[in-house]
C-alpha cells in the first residue's frame, strides 16, 4: 500500500512537472542588459524582445544593470533562478572579456547558451573637429601632441583595445572611465571626450548625421553592413582588431525544453524582414542559422575565450 501511494505521488509530481513545463512561460521574462539605456546592446534587445514576445505570448522585459563593464549584471543572472524567467543579452565584453573583473562566477561554467544573434563590427570613432580622420593620422597627431587625446573606457572591449592600440603604435591614451556606450556617446557628440571604440548600432545613427566620424572598422575585412568604413589594415594600423557580438544566455541548469522554448522564439525573431533589415540599417550581421542554435553559441564563445584570453593575460590588461 505504502509503496502504491509512494507511485502516486510521484507520478502526480511528474505530472505536475509535465504542467509546467508544457505551460513555459506563464509570465513576463526579464531580459537583461548589462549596459546602461541607448547603448548598442540596449537598442538590439528591445528590437529583439519586442518580437520574441509575438511567439512566446508574454512580455519580454528589459532592465538595464550597469556598472563594471557588464559584470554586475551578469552576476545578477548568474544567482537568477533556472527556469527561464531571467535571460540577458550578453556579448564579447560581458562573456569573454570581462576577466579583467574580479568575478564570482564562473564564464564557462555558470550559463546556459541559448543562441548567438549578430556578429556586430566594433568601430572606432571620434568627435567631429578631431584633426584626425583615419588612424594613420590619428598616430601622427598623438606623436605631436603627447598625453592630450582622451578616450572613453566604458567596458572590456575599449579596455583591450586601448592597450592594443598602445602596443602596436608606441602611443598612450588619457583613458576616461564612463558605465557605457550610451552616455560615452553623448559627450562625444558634444566633444567632451576624443575617441570611443563601440558597436555600430549606436555609432552608425550619429555618423550617418555627421555628428561625429568613423576613424577605423576594427575588422579584417569591411562589413557588408557598413562597407564605406575601411578597415584598421586600410586606416593605418594593421593588427588593431576587436570582436563584437550579441547571443542570448540563461542561468546553468535552465531546463532543455525552456532553452528550446526561448531559442526558437528568438530564431523566429530574427528571421523577420523587419528585424533583419532593422539590424542592417544599425550594423548589425546576423548570425548564421547554425550560430543562432545553443550549440552553435557554445562553440562560437569557446572559440572567443581561446583566441582572447591568453592575448588579455599576456597583455597584463587590468580594469581601468
Amino acid at each position: 500500500m505504502r509503496k502504491l501511494a509512494v507511485a502516486i505521488a510521484l507520478a502526480v509530481l511528474a505530472g505536475v512537472t509535465s504542467v509546467q513545463a508544457q505551460t513555459y512561460p506563464s509570465r513576463q521574462i526579464t531580459l537583461i542588459v548589462p549596459f546602461p539605456p541607448g547603448g548598442s546592446t540596449d537598442v538590439a534587445a528591445r528590437i529583439l524582445a519586442e518580437h520574441m514576445r509575438a511567439r512566446l505570448g508574454q512580455p519580454v522585459v528589459i532592465e538595464n544593470v550597469g556598472g563594471a563593464g557588464g559584470s554586475i549584471a551578469v552576476g545578477r543572472l548568474a544567482r537568477a533562478a533556472p527556469d527561464g524567467y531571467t535571460i540577458d543579452i550578453g556579448q564579447w565584453d560581458t562573456h569573454v572579456g570581462s576577466i579583467i573583473y574580479k568575478l564570482d562566477y564562473d564564464l564557462q561554467k555558470d550559463f546556459e547558451p541559448i543562441g548567438l544573434i549578430s556578429n556586430n563590427p566594433q568601430l572606432m570613432v571620434a568627435k567631429k573637429d578631431l584633426a584626425a580622420g583615419n588612424l594613420k593620422e590619428l598616430v601622427a597627431w598623438m606623436k605631436a601632441n603627447p598625453d592630450k587625446i582622451n578616450y572613453v573606457n566604458q567596458n572590456a572591449a575599449a579596455n583591450v583595445t586601448g592597450v592594443i592600440f598602445e602596443k602596436l603604435t608606441g602611443q598612450k591614451f588619457r583613458y576616461i572611465p564612463y558605465r557605457g556606450a550610451g552616455p560615452a556617446m553623448t559627450d562625444l557628440v558634444s566633444g567632451q571626450v576624443d575617441l570611443l571604440v563601440v558597436q555600430g548600432a549606436v555609432a552608425l545613427p550619429q555618423i550617418r548625421a555627421g555628428k561625429i566620424k568613423a576613424i577605423a572598422n576594427l575588422s579584417p575585412q569591411r562589413s557588408a553592413s557598413m562597407s564605406d568604413i575601411p578597415t584598421s589594415d586600410e586606416s593605418g594600423v594593421p593588427g588593431l582588431y576587436m570582436s563584437g557580438w550579441f547571443g542570448l544566455f540563461a542561468p546553468k541548469g535552465t531546463p532543455k525544453d525552456v532553452i528550446a522554448t526561448l531559442n526558437s522564439a528568438m530564431v523566429q525573431a530574427l528571421a523577420e524582414p523587419t528585424v533583419r533589415a532593422r539590424f542592417t540599417e544599425l550594423g548589425l550581421d546576423v548570425a548564421s542559422r547554425e550560430q543562432q542554435t545553443p550549440g552553435g553559441l557554445a562553440a562560437f564563445q569557446k572559440a572567443e575565450i581561446e583566441k582572447w584570453w591568453p592575448i588579455i593575460k599576456q597583455s597584463g590588461i587590468q580594469a581601468q
